[in-house]
């Protein structure tokens, strides 16, 4: 199976050039290990190889946070436990921003930010690079 190839933020993309993905994309493009995998049915955006958010569509922005900031941050307007289909939540450390709560490039920096954060202290004393994101799977 040969592996998607993997566009670099600001690389246009045919399936999600418009909208939510084209502000995300805008507001990581000072960052330069910032790349575009599609995946969590939408299109994912990562620095140094691990998620920061993700654009679903143009309906609402998945956002890997703290765990220990769940009950905080889903207590904001728009922000719920983010859901993989119908009834399938994921874990506390993933919520779901709706569309209206991203409506403007300081509402999605607030979010990209908090990701951010939550990247930067889990990461700490983890490798970063290329080399660390297979994080210890075999090759395919």
């Amino acid at each position: 199976m040969t592996p998607t190839p993997q566009r670099p933020v600001g690389v246009a993309s045919t399936s999600a050039s418009t909208g939510l993905a084209d502000r995300i994309r805008s507001a990581l493009a000072g960052e330069p290990t910032a790349r575009e995998v599609p995946m969590f049915g939408g299109l994912s955006f990562m620095v140094d190889e691990r998620m920061v958010v993700a654009a679903r569509g143009d309906r609402d922005l998945l956002v890997r946070i703290d765990p220990g900031r769940h009950a905080e941050l889903t207590a904001l307007p728009g922000v719920a436990r983010a859901e993989m289909g119908a009834g399938r939540t994921m874990g506390p450390g993933w919520v779901s921003v709706s569309r209206e709560a991203v409506g403007t490039d300081e509402q999605l920096a607030f979010w990209i930010g908090v990701a951010q954060q939550h990247d930067a202290a889990a990461g700490q004393g983890r490798r970063r690079g290329p080399s660390a994101t297979r994080r210890g799977r075999a090759p395919r």
